[in-house]
């Protein structure tokens, strides 16, 4: 929160709120984003905003618009699409007052909004420590446990009767 706007993000976009005064509509206003920079005021008065952005976003992604707050207050809004997705932004503008990225707390995910690869090892994870709870071997024990068994079957001609496994 600065004295021109307030912000929110989650891993993959920020939300800035900027507060307009009554009867500026969306030709009035100035709203310039690039990968790096933000540029936002009203047409003929000095910029509300402008300076460099704290990291990289994805400007085709990115967009704004004007809303009314919880207040009944005029908002320009703006939701602007991180490049990188897996970590939080201390500022939006640098210069601007920093916020302590270790108190940020992530937002509840579902295993469904996952891509593929990143789901099968959060489920993996998830069995393996459900098995070491219970006091089970994980998933890499229980494979390797098959394989040794395998091997055992396709050669019976071999004593394992003395053969230690851990």
């Amino acid at each position: 929160m600065t004295d021109k706007y307030n912000w929110g993000q989650t891993l993959q976009e920020l939300t800035v709120n900027i507060p307009i005064p009554d009867g500026v509509t969306s030709k009035m206003l100035v709203v310039d984003f690039t990968k790096t920079k933000l540029k936002v005021g009203v047409k003929g008065k000095d910029p509300i905003i402008n300076g460099e952005l704290c990291k990289p976003i994805k400007v085709d992604d990115s967009m704004w618009v004007i809303e009314t707050d919880s207040k009944d207050r005029r908002i320009l809004q703006l939701t602007l699409t991180k490049k990188d997705q897996m970590g939080w932004w201390e500022c939006v503008i640098q210069g601007d007052e920093k916020i302590d990225t270790q108190n940020v707390s992530p937002e509840n995910s579902k295993l469904s909004d996952l891509d593929g690869e990143t789901r099968s090892t959060v489920e993996k994870m998830m069995f393996d420590q459900n098995q070491k709870q219970k006091g089970l071997p994980t998933s890499d024990e229980l494979e390797k446990r098959n394989k040794l068994e395998e091997f055992m079957k396709a050669h019976p001609e071999m004593d394992f009767s003395k053969a230690k496994f851990s």
